[in-house]
């Protein structure tokens, strides 16, 4: 009877032990570790941070904005000489996001002026976590993880058009805009 208890539990520590390796990196864990280091800019906004008083909502928007809790942000900054570790560090952001957990919902660009895709996590009508990646190689990247409750992506693209003329410079982004000018 011990002898087949101590299987039992073998067995169970076995399917822990693997089942926690093999969840592989996240973007949770990339920005954990890469917040602090020389050549990133992170920042954590929540939504109230974006004044959106005189911004005209559709009831849909303004259930897509109600429904975000808060932004975070990390972005590499690419000069003449941190050529090498931005292509390391654009190409470990890219194998997270080929991660089967992070499903595509859209992407564009070109190889002069940048690229972006829009990622998430869960369904396309409750999303978990959405993610923007762009990048350009004369910038940098930046990736931006948005999260919420029961986000829906046809109304947080709705929010786009909503958003597009607001004044961003009175949000205290400018760290983050700043970043890339």
């Amino acid at each position: 009877m011990k002898q087949s208890i101590k299987k039992i539990i073998a067995m169970l520590t076995l399917v822990v032990a693997f089942t926690s390796c093999n969840q592989g990196p996240s973007l949770q864990t990339y920005f954990v570790d890469n917040e602090l280091k020389p050549g990133f800019i992170s920042a954590d906004l929540p939504t109230s941070l974006i004044n959106v008083e005189n911004v005209d909502f559709t009831d849909e928007q303004k259930e897509a904005y109600e429904s975000i809790d808060k932004l975070n942000v990390l972005a590499f900054k690419v000069d003449v000489d941190n050529i090498e570790e931005y292509k390391e560090e654009l190409k470990k952001v890219k194998v997270i996001l080929k991660n089967e957990k992070y499903e595509e919902l859209m992407r564009g660009g070109n190889s002069t002026d940048g690229k972006f895709s829009v990622n998430f996590i869960g369904d396309v009508d409750s999303i978990d976590e959405l993610i923007v990646f762009a990048n350009a190689n004369d910038k940098g990247f930046l990736v931006a993880r948005v999260l919420g409750d029961d986000m829906n992506a046809g109304k947080l693209m709705s929010l786009q058009s909503a958003l597009k003329d607001m004044n961003f410079e009175d949000a205290n982004l400018n760290g983050i805009t700043d970043f890339f000018k």
